[in-house]
């Protein structure tokens, strides 16, 4: 589905967003291929991130977005003759850019969703900056070294769960992750200068921008902003003993509840169920997903190759997608795109609007649904054995491997069973 994307580059060429350029002029060189830094501008905040350009023309050229250790790759088009258009991959956002004379690049982060009025991010980008927030020798020494398990208090207008952070410190050099009931903030990086820190992340999703003091009980106090609006304020203690609410015993079935049960379309718009012919007798994993989630594709990155390689156990696995238009030929465009770069071999299903509350009533055996992803095992019997709100990813470290640990072992057993 391409009609969205054709009358989005229509309306920015009308608008004039990239200068005016003509389809017909002579085409300029293309970005210099090497690392740049880009700054988001957030609310009154300035919002750094890092990425590479490879290829000498867009054509073989390769956007990735650096965080710490994680690597994220993007196709990069050219529009006209100075202006640039980076697909989020499976997220349907857009950075769209314009190549300024003195080779510097500005431009928006915009969400692609039709009719969706949603608030742009401006950035721009300058050529060969590696650094993050501080250039380096301009950094105040560290007034302390903020490595390890932190509990974090959060302060919300209704009661929020605690979440974790796990820190690493090397000199002024910090990276990280955030842990909540519904997931991790992917890989952070950042620095702490004298008695202040601050991280970023940016992986396709909205950018992520942590912003603290070192207090000198050795406390934190900080701001943790997501997007534009979603601002929340933290108090954190160094706790080893800091743990999340267990994953396994937040979404359950409703008393009475021993199967779970839908009829929902497939990408083709026939119907699906788990009573069909094809799922009798077998495991089943249902997972519950969006591709506007990053915690769900990195959730599919795990499961796809795993089920790709243990499809002729007797398991079957199940995707469904709730998506940001209640509209299958759109839902066919974003979760095809999510089958195609995780060579997904299962079913996916649409399940409607992305909204926890149209998922409850979809999935009415369920106590309520939390969080984006859910994923639920389902023995040969069709009974449900397990539900694990929220998924955890390779830069937890330890969640990861011990999450990864439970789930060979019990997939193991219900596969064996008769």
């Amino acid at each position: 589905m391409k009609t969205h994307r054709q009358l989005f580059f229509t309306g920015l060429m009308v608008a004039g967003l990239f200068g005016g350029s003509s389809f017909a002029a002579p085409k300029k060189p293309f970005v210099k291929e090497g690392i740049w830094r880009g700054v988001f501008t957030l609310s009154e905040s300035q919002v750094p991130f890092n990425f590479e350009l490879k290829g000498k023309d867009p054509e073989h050229a390769t956007f990735s977005l650096i965080n710490g250790s994680r690597r994220d790759h993007f196709h990069v088009e050219r529009l006209g003759n100075d202006s640039l258009f980076i697909k989020m991959n499976t997220y349907d956002a857009a950075l769209v850019a314009h190549i300024e004379s003195d080779g510097k690049i500005s431009g928006e982060y915009r969400s692609l969703v039709p009719n969706f009025r949603g608030n742009a991010l401006p950035f721009t980008a300058e050529y060969g900056q590696e650094y993050r927030f501080a250039k380096p020798g301009t950094e105040a020494a560290p007034s302390f070294d903020i490595s390890g398990k932190w509990d974090l208090k959060i302060y919300s207008k209704e009661p929020t769960p605690n979440r974790i952070g796990l820190l690493k410190q090397n000199g002024n050099k910090l990276t990280g992750v955030v842990m909540s009931v519904v997931g991790d903030s992917r890989e952070l990086e950042g620095t702490v200068h004298g008695n202040e820190f601050e991280l970023s992340g940016f992986t396709g999703p909205s950018p992520i921008y942590i912003k603290g003091t070192i207090n000198d009980d050795k406390s934190l106090t900080g701001e943790i902003s997501l997007g534009i609006y979603n601002n929340i304020k933290f108090d954190g203690e160094k706790n080893a003993a800091a743990e999340l609410p267990d994953p396994y015993k937040l979404t359950y079935l409703k008393e009475g509840y021993k199967k779970l049960d839908f009829t929902l379309p497939d990408l083709q718009g026939h119907n699906v169920s788990l009573s069909d012919e094809k799922y009798k007798g077998k495991v089943v994993i249902v997972e519950i997903i969006g591709t506007w989630c990053p915690n769900c594709t990195d959730q599919t990155s795990f499961l796809s190759p795993w089920f790709n390689k243990n499809k002729d156990r007797g398991v079957e696995a199940i995707a469904i997608g709730f998506e940001q238009k209640d509209d299958l030929e759109y839902a066919k465009y974003t979760l095809g795109k999510l089958k195609e770069k995780y060579n997904i071999q299962y079913d996916i299903l649409f399940g409607g609007i992305a909204d926890k509350k149209v998922a409850s009533e979809k999935l009415p055996a369920l106590n309520r649904m939390m969080a984006f992803p859910t994923t639920i095992i389902i023995d040969r019997k069709g009974e449900v054995r397990q539900i694990h709100t929220g998924y955890t990813g390779e830069v937890t470290g330890q969640y990861y491997q011990d999450y990864v640990a439970k789930w060979n072992r019990d997939l193991d057993d219900l596969i064996a069973e008769k």
